[in-house]
């Protein structure tokens, strides 16, 4: 049995700053990562798409994304863990955070869908490897294709793009939880740490690396076929990309990029969920010494 409770979550605006800033911070700081990574699955080639030129092609559609993207999921993903903790008592903490993270997941898509498109088209070489050019390539379509044909453009890949994240985060964040659990009861069991304390930033930084790595891993063949489905030159399904690709090449495929990928989700997971802990820690000191000033 556990010797320790769960610190009380965040406040919304909280989880809505940290966040902003760990999305912002991960996915500038390992951009040229992405980049390769993009352009090792795209079906023209590593080279034909841009090799190690222009590796922050497309960070104009990060920017603006990032932030409001991660502070969608945190939210999102804080808020449904409450409430499925409290009216849920008879269920695991993993199964929640499993719903929790995969709310999360779907509500950042509305965000992270019509930039990622916008940014690995960019990457691959696309419309001149500029964010804005592929923006404007996608609107120049409204006279044929109408604002409903634009709209679907913009979230080609949304179904794929739920389907790699969800099962990435029903994987990492469990055990993200899973890990800072066990940290918070290694820290009372040496007496280094009180009860319902929260873990530090380095401590989450760690956990999220790790579980971060192991969801990346696992996940590869369906970043695969989001990459695939984002950059055809038509909208082709998501069946008929995995019979081309096992057709014409077999399932090496599937894994391409998978390096990359896992060490900048693994040092992405750090910064990502390291900054994250960092500001929600660094926001609940400042509230609490504002309610100290207040009732004294």
């Amino acid at each position: 049995m556990s010797t320790t409770t769960a610190p009380q979550p965040p406040p919304f605006r909280t989880a809505l700053l940290a966040g902003a800033l760990a999305g912002t911070t991960v996915d500038l700081s390992l951009f040229p990562l992405d980049t390769l990574k993009t352009r090792l699955q795209s079906s023209a080639g590593f080279f034909a798409s841009g090799g190690f030129r222009g590796i922050y092609r497309g960070i104009g559609s990060a920017v603006v994304g990032s932030a409001p993207g991660a502070a969608f999921f945190f939210c999102t993903y804080e808020t449904s863990k409450s409430l499925f903790s409290a009216y849920n008592t008879t269920q695991s903490s993993v199964s929640t955070h499993m719903l929790a993270a995969s709310a999360g997941e779907i509500a950042a898509c509305a965000i992270r869908v019509p930039t990622e498109v916008v940014k690995q088209r960019a990457q691959a070489g696309q419309h001149g490897g500029s964010s804005l050019s592929s923006l404007q390539a996608i609107l120049s379509q409204r006279a044929s294709i109408g604002v409903v044909g634009v709209w679907r453009e913009l979230y080609r890949g949304w179904g794929i793009t739920v389907m790699r994240e969800v099962p990435f985060t029903v994987l990492q964040f469990p055990l993200w939880e899973a890990l800072k659990a066990w940290g918070r009861e290694r820290r009372v069991r040496t007496g280094r740490g009180l009860l319902g304390e929260s873990v530090s930033a380095a401590e989450s930084a760690v956990y999220g690396s790790v579980s971060g790595a192991v969801a990346a891993g696992v996940t590869t063949p369906l970043d695969v076929l989001k990459t695939r489905v984002m950059l055809s030159a038509q909208r082709e399904s998501v069946g008929r990309i995995v019979r081309d690709i096992l057709r014409e090449h077999g399932v090496r495929p599937f894994f391409a990029g998978i390096g990359p990928r896992v060490m900048w989700i693994s040092i992405g997971g750090a910064i990502f969920l390291g900054s994250y802990q960092w500001a929600v820690n660094a926001l609940g000191r400042g509230d609490e010494r504002r309610e100290a000033g207040v009732i004294l």
